[in-house]
């Protein structure tokens, strides 16, 4: 097949490969979106960072030490901290040890399961936390949510929520997860679940999620071309 022949298969929006299973390829505005959330996964961590940048932390660290503390006695399991900050328990453990290294966090033996490990907030930590909380505030306020309404900020959480129930079908991480847990590594009531154990796995419970109306498409230079 020639260049001609794979450009006009582009310019129609079909490949022939796709054509011939009869399978549609994207569509423009699809890779319109898709480009958009690419854009978006890459420039937002290292934009939060650099706003976190005068406080030593970076976003992923700003979460982790904001979820030990808002759990009972600040602390929690590891395995339930790598569900409550969206990562895998190796990237969780790396990022603890760093934690320790700068005094923030502390590693004790889980009274519960002597198979488990706690990450502990520490005093310094604590401090961290707080002097950092404002500078997150700030920039999450400015470089997401300024401009958009009550309704736009629920919009976006429902696009987001079903887009990760897709990518995280189990209910693996806290955030898609349905059932409300602080997800501490106290035992809670017998009978009682927590979304963010992997030893009990998330509830059941249904929630809706579905995505927004499409809003009318801005034209960017950088969008994929027809």
């Amino acid at each position: 097949m020639s260049i001609a022949d794979l450009r006009r298969a582009e310019r129609s929006d079909v490949h022939p490969e796709r054509q011939a299973e009869g399978s549609a390829d994207l569509l423009r505005h699809e890779r319109v979106a898709v480009a958009r959330l690419h854009a978006l996964l890459e420039l937002l961590p290292t934009a939060l960072d650099k706003q976190l940048g005068p406080v030593g932390l970076t976003s992923f660290e700003f979460s982790l030490l904001e979820a030990l503390h808002e759990a009972e006695a600040y602390r929690m399991r590891l395995s339930a901290l790598a569900g409550r900050t969206n990562a895998t328990l190796p990237r969780l453990s790396r990022v603890v040890t760093g934690l320790e290294r700068k005094g923030l966090v502390d590693r004790a033996p889980c009274e519960q399961d002597a198979r488990a490990t706690n990450a502990v907030l520490t005093a310094a930590g604590e401090h961290a936390y707080l002097a950092a909380r404002p500078l997150y505030a700030d920039a999450v306020r400015t470089m997401i949510l300024d401009g958009l309404d009550d309704e736009g900020v629920a919009s976006l959480a429902d696009l987001m929520l079903a887009i990760l129930r897709r990518l995280d079908p189990d209910g693996r991480l806290a955030v898609t997860a349905s059932s409300d847990c602080a997800a501490d590594p106290v035992p809670g009531p017998e009978g009682s679940t927590c979304a963010a154990d992997p030893a009990t796995g998330p509830g059941s419970a249904e929630r809706a999620a579905d995505p927004a109306p499409e809003p009318a498409r801005a034209e960017c230079a950088a969008d994929p071309v027809s």
